[in-house]
């Protein structure tokens, strides 16, 4: 009896959105640190242990800082010189620097969100094809991670202005837009102010990360 040809899954990259300037928190998020380590740190194990390869991390506000101090184990470091023009510009960057490569789709993280489990990331991953458009569900409202197939790239980030990120781009498709439930497993709260990190670090959020 003949074997079965076995093939390997095909990848599903990760967008790690890091650039910007923090301004309500006083310093770029990437930097801050939460439970012994930088939040763009904690968001590159997010991503490699939820099954994606290859990882972008955009980089923008201070980025050679982030270079320096953060051990971005193996990711690859994209600079945003257009940062301050928004999250859009992010995800434009990002989804240009994984145009070569072999994924089929990328898993779009934001660096402030250390709520974001790989459980959370590994309910998309499962999900990835070219043609799939994905987002996290938290009961009523959607949050990342956001799934975005290939061949969605092109027009994502046509509509990728400002802060908008693809939210525009999903409205559009909302036809065809899978939400995951990922309530039980993550928390997409994010961290716009230090008051947001103290609660973070009381562990309603570190508890989630890490339990």
């Amino acid at each position: 009896m003949g074997c079965e040809p076995t093939h390997a899954p095909e990848p599903v990259a990760a967008l790690i959105l890091a650039a910007g300037g923090g301004r309500r928190f006083g310093r770029p998020k990437a930097l801050i640190e939460v439970d012994g380590r930088l939040l763009v740190e904690r968001a590159v194990a997010t991503a490699r242990a939820g099954g994606c390869a290859p990882v972008v991390t955009v980089l923008g506000a201070e980025a050679d800082t982030v270079r320096t101090e953060a051990d971005l184990d193996g990711a690859v470091p994209v600079d945003n010189p257009d940062w301050a023009t928004g999250l859009g510009s992010s995800l434009r960057a990002g989804l240009a620097a994984l145009g070569d490569s072999a994924a089929v789709a990328a898993v779009v993280l934001l660096v402030d969100m250390p709520g974001i489990t790989p459980a959370a990331v590994r309910r998309l991953v499962a999900l990835a094809g070219p043609d799939t458009l994905a987002t996290a569900g938290y009961g009523n409202r959607r949050g990342h991670p956001v799934l975005l197939g290939r061949e969605h790239w092109a027009g994502v980030s046509a509509l990728a202005i400002g802060d908008a990120g693809a939210r525009g781009y999903l409205r559009e498709h909302e036809s065809s837009l899978l939400v995951v439930p990922c309530a039980d497993v993550a928390d997409s709260t994010d961290v716009d102010t230090p008051a947001d990190l103290d609660r973070v670090v009381r562990g309603s959020i570190v508890a989630v990360v890490d339990g």
